[in-house]
């Protein structure tokens, strides 16, 4: 958990837009993005169009930590969750589909059903505050592969099925 704290504590006072940093044995892979939200549903006034968001994820034996810091939320959204998740595709503005599902670690390893909850997916809730800012933090037992990837916002918290309603807003993540 210190490796974790420690490394997350490095994250966060990096400047770069989106970097990784190679993992050797025992070492941590770290990914951090920051960012204007790009906004999923253009010609709508929504509560995360003047929004940014940082993102970082720390990758070590097996398990990946992942925080997320929002700024810059319409403030008349206080006191509402929205959901967030890590989606399999890449964030591109006006269309939400092209983030594709949720990143899925049971899907990856090609199991049938596959599972659909918090130990399998990145799920990053959060709770706006009256500053107009939302955090969120998770650990999930594995690491998701590279790639072009979102991490979106939607209107609604996630329920039990992982569902949480329209697309939002979403951050580019790749390494």
């Amino acid at each position: 958990m210190t490796r974790y704290l420690a490394a997350t504590t490095a994250v966060l006072l990096t400047a770069a837009v989106c970097t990784a940093v190679p993992a050797q044995a025992g070492t941590a892979e770290v990914v951090v993005a920051h960012g204007n939200l790009r906004d999923l549903q253009l010609g709508t006034v929504g509560p995360f169009d003047h929004a940014s968001a940082r993102v970082s994820m720390v990758q070590l034996n097996g398990r990946s930590r992942v925080v997320l810091q929002v700024r810059g939320i319409d403030r008349s959204v206080a006191g509402r969750d929205f959901g967030a998740h890590l989606h399999a595709g890449p964030c591109v503005t006006g269309d939400g589909a092209a983030a594709g599902p949720h990143y899925n670690s049971d899907t990856v390893a090609g199991r049938v059903p596959p599972q659909v909850d918090p130990t399998t997916e990145v799920w990053l809730d959060f709770e706006v505050s009256r500053a107009g800012t939302g955090f969120a933090t998770t650990t999930v037992p594995f690491t998701p592969l590279p790639g072009k990837r979102a991490v979106v916002v939607h209107e609604m918290p996630t329920d039990h099925h992982g569902a949480a309603g329209p697309r939002q807003a979403c951050l580019p993540v790749s390494w």
